[in-house]
């Protein structure tokens, strides 16, 4: 069918209803974290089982983000994304349902599911919503500044209901969200479909499945079973033939699931290191924080959302305002901020004892706050940009892919070091040594956004990503969306 172009108002639109999918799977994180030490106690779990209800989630998220994101090229966008949001909000109720741990895990890889239907769908409807690049990178900010509106609102609200109803109720606040989108979806939303779809790739989803779930089972369990048992060396060694597996595979595809011809842009390589490094910072710092204040400061989970508020105000700030500077000035000033700001953070509580007192503690949060409120919009930007129209959606999902990866290895690798730390000893006499650390990667997370944002942003990176370009539209492995009236069936290919 002929492009039918949207109007401003209902772009406008097209962005809020893909910014509501953003907020629930983002509000649940981080609502998850302050509920934690409550689940712990009424489970009877360790450290091991808290990193598992979390990384359960991120672990089969980012293995299935991109065979979502390729689906929905090939089946409508539109129709992928309303699944998505009905296994997410039952799997929500599951979740609150569940008699013990290991059925939370269960259903929380349920939501997960739902969730890989969500977000790389919804940003591919952005990005062929929002075709202008400067009114892209604003829409893309507005898109950040949801993941700040989730922080800010997440350890307020999980810590009234935590404290007031009691923990399951956390994920009931999915339910009037998820009914509303996805109501507004069946709408509102356009479908779109890719007239040349790229075909699924089996063997590449069950090698991406492979690495990512070893390589995390072997740092979660490596503090308990022992860095050299049997089974971590299995699992370790698992994880490595399947990286191998993947880059002796994934080039002779035609439609592979990972093109790592992506991988010549320097700017996209660099979103993509960027991407894990930050959110595998976001994932360790919301983790110790949560222990930290409930476990050794005996704060109740609505106290601790209070401490947590100036990080997620400052997210919430920043993160449109990297928005529109990616916009008017591209993504390396962003990425400077947020490199030296996490970097701070992590150095003052790893070097200073940040969370001794409440003036640096305070101080700690807002740099962590202000670093990665600047580090989300030029990720996803300059994941997008540079590349084929085309290809966007799929360079998106590997943006997406990246983060969380990002924060399940940040939540197994913190988690374990800590693990590794406190032992039998009680929180409150080891947490500050322990955790000193899991503070210095973090602080090396933050220098890592910093040396690469610098690198990866400069003229020769941009001449990279312009011959990668080129190579792609050569070659093109899928078309460009057309969006259709949502009461239309769209034209298949």
């Amino acid at each position: 069918m002929p492009k039918q172009e949207l109007t401003h108002r209902r772009r406008m639109l097209v962005l809020a209803i893909c910014c509501m999918s953003l907020l629930i799977v983002s509000l649940d994180n981080t609502v998850l974290n302050v509920a934690l030490p409550s689940m712990a106690r009424e489970f009877g779990t360790s450290i091991s089982g808290m990193q598992w209800t979390i990384d359960a989630y991120t672990l089969v998220l980012a293995a299935l983000l991109m065979l979502a994101g390729s689906t929905a090229d090939r089946v409508g966008r539109r129709k992928i994304f309303k699944i998505g949001l009905v296994i997410f909000t039952l799997a929500s109720v599951a979740c609150s349902l569940a008699p013990n741990l290991e059925s939370l895990v269960a259903f929380r890889m349920a939501q997960a599911v739902g969730g890989s239907m969500l977000n790389p769908v919804a940003m591919s409807i952005i990005t062929n919503t929002f075709t202008e690049p400067r009114e892209r990178a604003r829409a893309i900010g507005v898109w950040g500044g949801v993941v700040g509106i989730s922080m800010a609102a997440g350890p307020l609200v999980g810590g009234l209901l935590v404290d007031s109803v009691g923990w399951r109720s956390i994920f009931w606040v999915n339910l009037p969200v998820g009914l509303a989108a996805l109501l507004l979806t069946i709408r509102y939303v356009p479908e779109s479909r890719a007239p040349k779809p790229r075909r699924p790739d089996p063997v590449g989803q069950l090698l991406v499945m492979m690495l990512l779930g070893s390589l995390t089972f072997a740092i979660i369990e490596a503090p308990t079973a022992g860095w050299t048992s049997p089974l971590i060396i299995a699992c370790a060694g698992a994880a490595l033939l399947a990286l191998l597996g993947l880059l002796a595979y994934e080039p002779r595809r035609t439609d592979p699931l990972i093109d790592l011809r992506f991988f010549g842009s320097a700017p996209f390589s660099g979103a993509t290191v960027i991407a894990v490094c930050a959110f595998a910072a976001l994932g360790g710092f919301l983790f110790l924080s949560t222990l930290y204040l409930q476990n050794v400061r005996g704060l109740n989970a609505l106290d601790a959302g209070v401490w947590m508020l100036p990080m997620a105000a400052m997210t919430l700030i920043c993160a449109p305002l990297s928005g529109r500077l990616v916009g008017s000035r591209g993504p390396r000033l962003s990425l400077l901020v947020a490199g030296v700001a996490m970097t701070a953070s992590g150095v003052l509580f790893a070097a200073f004892d940040a969370e001794t007192t409440n003036a640096t503690l305070f101080l700690g949060y807002v740099l962590f706050g202000l670093g990665f409120g600047f580090v989300n919009a030029p990720i996803t930007n300059t994941a997008v940009s540079g590349m084929p129209r085309s290809q966007a959606g799929v360079a998106a999902a590997v943006a997406s892919t990246s983060r969380q990866i990002g924060q399940t290895l940040g939540v197994a690798v913190i988690g374990a070091v800590l693990a590794s730390g406190v032992g039998s000893s009680s929180y409150a006499a080891t947490f500050t040594e322990a955790s000193r650390p899991a503070w210095w990667i973090i602080a090396s997370c933050g220098l890592a956004v910093l040396l690469l944002g610098a690198l990866t942003s400069g003229h020769w990176a941009r001449r990279t990503a312009q011959r990668t370009a080129a190579r792609l539209e050569a070659t093109p492995q899928e078309g460009a969306a057309t969006p259709t009236h949502p009461n239309q069936r769209s034209a298949r290919p």
